[in-house]
């Protein structure tokens, strides 16, 4: 089946994304309910770095990463580039010239469900990335592929416009029509733990602040002491 490069696909506003970026992953997929999550696979290269953009999605074979350079043309201010192969893969398919290209244009990190290399230099130059592997192995320029076409990482779709949040934690989507509803969650959940920390400060147990001791009762968990357990 031929590929297809979709041009200027809607997404999430500006104002969105800012505020999704103050964010981490495990307050944002929290605030969703816990979903959005792209899987434990997906490593940062670097640590300490937080981004959030709107994902240019690119669906590559195997081996090849054509349609990257066919991509890099799509990307812009503010966006992620988010790269999967129809089949497994781990090859390099990403390094340090793409990112030079993307950083040229605006792009804020990549999420590559491959192989990533150069690492030392992309974290030299700082521009984010996690990935699947890391892998020296070299790659071909021959297969048709997609850009900005739905893809499926870790069992999350994720559409070109989509919020991408990436962290030391991970990688997290918010669909792009969810966008506003996801930060104002994430900022009552943030609010919620600040009170939780306040509380922890001061010496209250979770136990009582979240009535979890109830919880212990009803589950049949009961207190004895080592004596009795001993006896």
């Amino acid at each position: 089946m031929p590929g297809v490069i979709v041009t200027n696909p809607p997404k999430a506003e500006k104002k969105d994304v800012e505020a999704l970026s103050g964010y981490g992953t495990a307050t944002v997929g929290e605030a969703m309910g816990r979903t959005g999550f792209l899987g434990t696979h997906l490593r940062p290269i670097q640590q300490g770095v937080r981004v959030a953009g709107t994902a240019v999605t690119v669906l590559c074979w195997p081996g090849d990463n054509l349609m990257i350079h066919a991509a890099v043309e799509q990307c812009g201010e503010g966006d992620v580039l988010v790269v999967t192969t129809t089949s497994p893969c781990t090859d390099g398919l990403f390094g340090e010239l793409f990112a030079t290209a993307l950083a040229q244009r605006g792009v804020r990190g990549v999420v590559m469900n491959t192989g990533i290399r150069d690492t030392a230099e992309l974290r030299a130059m700082g521009f984010p990335a996690w990935s699947a592997a890391v892998s020296p192995q070299g790659t071909v320029k021959a297969t048709g592929g997609s850009v900005n076409v739905p893809i499926v990482i870790g069992g999350q779709v994720i559409h070109p416009g989509d919020v991408i949040v990436a962290d030391d934690d991970g990688v997290v989507v918010v669909p792009r029509e969810h966008a506003r509803d996801a930060a104002e969650a994430s900022e009552a959940r943030e609010q919620k733990e600040a009170a939780a920390r306040a509380a922890f400060l001061e010496g209250q147990l979770g136990l009582d602040r979240y009535g979890l001791r109830e919880t212990l009762t009803r589950l049949g968990v009961t207190y004895r002491t080592y004596e009795e357990v001993e006896s």
